[in-house]
C-alpha cells in the first residue's frame, strides 16, 4: 500500500523563517533582492503565503551562505546557476532525443564551472586565513618557549 503525503500546509512568513532558522527580515530582504521569489499575489491586508518549495529554497540559500561565507552577490550567482541547472535537468528528464540530451549536458557544464570558480575562490581564502592563523600560533608558541 502506498502512502500519499498530505498536501503541504501553506506557511506564513514567520512560520517559514522559523522552519528555516532565520528571521522574517531575512526572508523579506531575500525576496527584495531576488534570491527568493516573492510570495504569491495576495489581496491587500492578507498575509504572504509560502510553500515547501520556498522553504527548501530558503534553507539551501542559508546553507550556502553559512557554509561558504559568500556575499549576497555571490549567493545570487550560485542560486542563478543552480536554477538554470534545475531547468536543464527538467528538460533533460523530459527529452528522449539523444542529441538534445547531449546538448543539455554540454550546457550544464559552464554553470557548474561558475559554481566551482566561486567555491575554489572561497577555499583559497580559507587556506590563506588558516596559514595566517597557524603562523600566529607558531609565533606565540615561540614567545612562550623563550
Amino acid at each position: 500500500m502506498s502512502v500519499v503525503a498530505a498536501p503541504a500546509r501553506p506557511m506564513r512568513i514567520g512560520d517559514l523563517a522559523r522552519a528555516a532558522g532565520t528571521t522574517t527580515r531575512t526572508v523579506r530582504y531575500y525576496e527584495e533582492i531576488g534570491l527568493l521569489p516573492r510570495a504569491g499575489e495576495r489581496p491587500a491586508g492578507q498575509h504572504r503565503v509560502y510553500t515547501d518549495a520556498d522553504l527548501d529554497r530558503l534553507r539551501e540559500l542559508i546553507r550556502l551562505r553559512d557554509l561558504l561565507g559568500v556575499s549576497l552577490d555571490e549567493l545570487r550567482e550560485l542560486a542563478e546557476a543552480e536554477d538554470a541547472r534545475a531547468a536543464l535537468r527538467t528538460e533533460f528528464e523530459a527529452s528522449e532525443d539523444p542529441e538534445r540530451r547531449r546538448e543539455i549536458l554540454e550546457e550544464s557544464l559552464p554553470l557548474i564551472d561558475r559554481q566551482l570558480v566561486l567555491i575554489r575562490r572561497r577555499q583559497r581564502e580559507l587556506e590563506k586565513l588558516e596559514a595566517e592563523l597557524a603562523a600566529r600560533r607558531r609565533r606565540i608558541r615561540r614567545r612562550l618557549a623563550a
